[in-house]
């Protein structure tokens, strides 16, 4: 059952430049991708191809792994090799590790500029990803800003990030290199929404939204979701990634939904539960995470109503591609806004993916 008519949520997104990640467009009139970055250490191979291969079925697009060292670097043939998500190295530090990854064949580079080091060491890396047709995202993060920026962050810490952003475009502009991203990031949303919307005043590159050490899975969630979705209802962002102190499946997983929300990406099937009280006669948030675990595979444009009591529960149910209304010892099930059967609650189990399935 379709979502009934309303106001868009987002205003058209702003026409920025494109560019090529691996195969995947990112920016101009792409949808707007979804990104997460790995959590192990990327010399355990093993451990690293085991997690980007989750990121991948979960939708990640593009996944990020720190290259910070030796044994980092030997992986990235092996994890290319997996072929299955496009791969940005996240470079700090040591440009010649830059060098390294983009020997082995990644999709992308983001540099630091707060931490790359000099504007030579910039314009050897350019040249370098010219020559392999890789495009770089600046990654300008509050938290490792450049000391020459010390004074304006004291008085505009928005500005600042701009401004540090500004400065390394032209580096690389100076060079020829204009195959370019950029994220302006800070734990605090507001500095983020306002970084954002400055930059995107002054530039057609395309942006990465996120908002850094945003927290754990509820928290940093929330916090991230506070800033991006302004952002992406003002018509800025080209890329997105909820970062979290957490499995990162979840950064995945919380961003299609934020995105599908918004009406800017197809996701999941909608569960619609409710959020449960005194009346309630089953366990409505075992039972709307079972729901939401078996409707994975369901057209994003279904929805599935877990309902608790008879006060809400029949028209939530009715409302829905597929409705259960549990009582005390029975459960109603709703398709298409017709009751379609009342079973006995034990019965539900089985019942289930009957139905779920029918919504294929």
């Amino acid at each position: 059952m379709s979502e009934p008519t309303s106001r868009p949520l987002c205003t058209p997104r702003r026409a920025t430049r494109q560019i090529d990640v691996g195969g995947v467009k990112m920016g101009g009139d792409a949808p707007v991708r979804v990104q997460s970055m790995t959590t192990t250490k990327t010399g355990d191979l093993a451990a690293t191809e085991q997690q980007i291969k989750e990121l991948a079925t979960a939708g990640a697009e593009f996944v990020r792994v720190t290259v910070n060292d030796q044994a980092a670097a030997d992986t990235l043939p092996a994890l290319i090799a997996l072929g299955n998500v496009p791969l940005v190295a996240d470079i700090h530090y040591d440009h010649k590790m830059a060098r390294a990854a983009l020997a082995a064949g990644v999709a992308k580079l983001r540099i630091n500029p707060g931490n790359i080091g000099s504007a030579d060491n910039v314009r050897e890396v350019a040249a370098a990803a010219a020559d392999k047709g890789v495009p770089i995202r600046i990654g300008v993060n509050r938290g490792s800003l450049h000391r020459r920026y010390d004074d304006l962050v004291a008085k505009d810490p928005a500005g600042a990030l701009v401004q540090s952003a500004v400065d390394e475009l032209e580096v690389l502009a100076a060079v020829g290199f204009h195959d370019v991203a950029v994220s302006l990031k800070s734990s605090a949303p507001g500095e983020v929404i306002e970084a954002c919307r400055r930059f995107a005043e002054i530039s057609d590159v395309p942006q990465h939204l996120g908002v850094t050490e945003a927290g754990t899975l509820l928290a940093g969630t929330s916090r991230s979701i506070a800033a991006m979705s302004v952002l992406l209802s003002e018509g800025i962002g080209d890329t997105v990634r909820i970062s979290l102190a957490d499995d990162p499946v979840h950064e995945v997983t919380a961003a299609y939904h934020m995105l599908q929300a918004l009406g800017l990406r197809e996701g999941f099937a909608r569960v619609v539960a409710c959020p449960t009280c005194g009346r309630v006669e089953v366990d409505v948030m075992a039972l709307a995470a079972k729901v939401e675990e078996l409707a994975k595979e369901l057209p994003s444009d279904r929805v599935i109503s877990v309902m608790g009591c008879i006060v809400n529960g029949p028209g939530e149910a009715k409302a829905a591609d597929l409705g259960i209304a549990a009582g005390k010892t029975k459960v109603a099930i709703y398709r298409k806004g017709e009751l379609h059967r009342t079973i006995e609650k034990d019965e539900l189990d089985g019942v289930l993916l009957e139905e779920i399935d029918r919504l294929r």
